[in-house]
């Protein structure tokens, strides 16, 4: 059980470095298929191995001076992303509190993520088609960034497609240039959401053992993952992302079968 904890940990940081989506989105819904944690219990995990990886990837990037962040559109919108991201835990937690069964929260989310995802792919697939923005307004990226961190902190995902479209859509990023830019955004997200967590005194009772080899996995997979996305086409991280995303989804159709 311990090697497939760090298993999922390393490759889900992989390629969430490589597609700039966090690793978490393929993390919970995976965990919460095995049915072996509480769906708090994984959302921590997964946050926790999401931090890790993405302050890796950032780190790398930045020395590396491969693929540059755009601070300017990014910090605002990663501060708007932490504050939704308080919202959305803050709401996850209520949720929690108000049903008798974790089940539900874990169908709701299992929901809500294969409705954003199957979203985010529809758009994946139009994208050459659909003219782009490319918003520099500081206050309009708060609030989108809001947004994005409310989705991501409620469906314990620290990220996910969504970013991807958003960056996209909003911003006119092309893939890999939105890859480091969201994983910038989680970064910053992930720090005031683990930060709430602790002082809050919401940290769900967990082996130390899992955590320990998550996050060691999530710092080994975003170290790789950073170096295959320097050396890899854009329409190949493209492909991966597709796939990934049809992953996604159809994990999440099993898990709301068995939250039912």
């Amino acid at each position: 059980m311990y090697f497939i904890f760090f298993l999922v940990s390393f490759l889900a940081s992989v390629v969430g470095a490589i597609c700039g989506i966090g690793g978490g989105v393929i993390i919970k819904p995976l965990l919460d298929a095995a049915g072996i944690m509480s769906v708090s219990a994984i959302s921590f995990l997964s946050g926790c191995t999401v931090f890790a990886m993405s302050a890796v990837s950032v780190g790398s990037s930045m020395r590396n001076r491969t693929v540059h962040v755009k601070f300017a559109v990014t910090l605002p919108l990663a501060i708007g992303s932490a504050v939704g991201g308080l919202a959305g835990k803050t709401l996850f937690q209520v949720i929690k509190n108000m049903v008798a069964s974790e089940n539900t929260v874990g169908f709701v989310q299992a929901a809500m993520l294969l409705a954003i995802t199957f979203i985010t792919f529809l758009y994946t697939l139009k994208k050459s088609k659909i003219h782009t923005l490319k918003l520099k307004n500081a206050l309009i990226c708060v609030g989108v960034g809001i947004l994005l961190g409310f989705f991501s902190a409620f469906l314990g995902i620290g990220g996910g497609p969504i970013n991807l479209m958003v960056l996209s859509y909003f911003f006119s990023m092309d893939t890999k240039e939105a890859a480091i830019n969201s994983l910038f955004v989680i970064l910053v997200s992930q720090i005031f959401s683990l930060t709430q967590t602790i002082l809050s005194g919401n940290i769900p009772k967990i082996e130390v053992l899992f955590l320990v080899l998550m996050v060691i996995g999530g710092i080994l997979g975003g170290k790789a993952g950073s170096r295959i996305n320097r050396k890899i086409q854009v329409k190949h991280v493209n492909y991966l992302f597709e796939g990934l995303m049809v992953l996604i989804m159809a994990i999440c159709g099993y898990n709301m079968y068995g939250f039912r």
